[in-house]
């Protein structure tokens, strides 16, 4: 009697806006190793402090939303929050470079804290969570969506793939409600395409009962990047495709526009300032959408960056919140073109998928992404064919 053979699983490869689609813009070999390979990273700098601040001001939401706490939090209301989000991110294994850090005692002794990551969450509460937290309608929506496969790969795995991702969401009946003082409303109406339909909500907020329009909203633990920098396009990219995300789901409103608030720029280190400098002052300049001026421009000017003893320049406050955040108009046309550029990355994905299967060296399949920035913080740089960042690994 013949036995049945069990078929092969049939599995619909899952891609995650950030985790993977990102990160292969940033560099595929990279990504082959992180992600696929599931080789964390010794040092993950840039994944730590992301999580961290995403976690800090999800959580610090959540509490305002119980206790509506008035602002501003102090170091009693802050320190609490980041110290579960450290816990919780150590449960995962992912810590920071700096153990001090993970210090209770020290964090919670009689002197002040003074660790660039507590400053940084400190600084984001309080200067984005008066404005923020009152139009929040929805926090850490889970988004997914099925989109089919792109023809141009050859044998695989499957006809369609997954989109995943997490947004905080704003409606329109929060956004009319708000005062003409809120800051973020302030940045939505200063972008002509966002202003135009939210003005009409505005006009007609005395009827409002169920959202007619809706804002995303992303944290990104990173500074602003240069308008000459391909993350600053891809950035845009994830904020449309979340947006077509959104509007599959049922009971959803059409997405209007979206923000991306760069966190990092409330409280720039030595090399934001660096960068900042470069993009302002480089050969290049200006390599940035939000210029200095006046005060700002002179502190900066004044400033040299090769001298590492000089303190850096005191930019104001205003100017850190405009270069914190980023408002990105939603089109169908803009949403189009987003998802056929996540439909080529994930072609690019599969068919170095399809041709590790067959055989082929890691380096000959998946395509590395030689930028500097990247290189100085990778694992494999001693011994990747395309790092500028050669020589021996240092011992630990």
């Amino acid at each position: 009697m013949p036995l049945s053979v069990r078929p092969t699983p049939y599995i619909i490869p899952s891609y995650s806006l950030t985790g993977d689609l990102l990160a292969y813009l940033r560099c595929g070999l990279q990504y082959r190793y992180h992600h696929r390979g599931a080789l964390p990273p010794s040092k993950p700098v840039q994944r730590w402090f992301g999580e961290f601040i995403h976690g800090v001001m999800e959580e610090a939401y959540r509490q305002w939303e119980t206790s509506s706490s008035p602002f501003p939090w102090d170091d009693g209301v802050v320190l609490p929050i980041e110290d579960l989000i450290i816990r919780r991110l150590g449960a995962q294994g992912i810590w920071p470079r700096n153990p001090a850090i993970c210090d209770l005692r020290a964090r919670r002794g009689d002197g002040p804290v003074n660790d660039l990551a507590h400053r940084r969450a400190l600084a984001a509460i309080n200067v984005w969570g008066p404005h923020l937290f009152p139009l929040i309608a929805q926090a850490e929506v889970r988004l997914k969506g099925i989109r089919e496969m792109p023809s141009t790969v050859s044998g695989t795995r499957a006809d369609y793939y997954e989109v995943q991702g997490v947004v905080d969401v704003l409606t329109s009946v929060e956004l009319s409600a708000a005062g003409a003082d809120n800051r973020l409303l302030t940045m939505l109406q200063a972008d002509s395409v966002v202003a135009r339909r939210l003005g009409h909500v505005i006009a007609q907020s005395g009827s409002i009962t169920a959202p007619i329009c809706e804002v995303i909203v992303d944290y990104k633990g990173m500074r602003r990047p240069s308008t000459g920098d391909p993350v600053w396009q891809h950035l845009s990219w994830q904020i449309l495709t979340y947006a077509w995300l959104r509007e599959q789901q049922p009971g959803s409103a059409p997405v209007i526009g979206g923000v991306l608030l760069f966190l990092n720029e409330l409280e720039p280190g030595r090399d934001d300032m660096e960068q900042l400098w470069s993009e302002v002052f480089g050969p290049n300049a200006p390599q940035t959408d939000v210029v200095p001026l006046g005060a700002d421009l002179a502190a900066l000017r004044a400033w040299n960056p090769r001298q590492r003893r000089i303190p850096l320049p005191k930019l104001s406050l205003d100017y850190r919140i405009r270069r914190s955040i980023r408002v990105i108009p939603v089109t169908d046309m803009d949403k189009q073109r987003s998802l056929a550029e996540f439909d080529r990355t994930v072609s690019e994905i599969e068919e170095s998928v399809v041709q590790e299967r067959s055989g082929q060296p890691l380096t000959a399949c998946w395509k590395a992404n030689p930028v500097d920035q990247t290189c100085a913080v990778c694992d494999f740089r001693t011994y990747c064919p395309a790092s500028p960042r050669k020589g021996a690994p240092l011992a630990p």
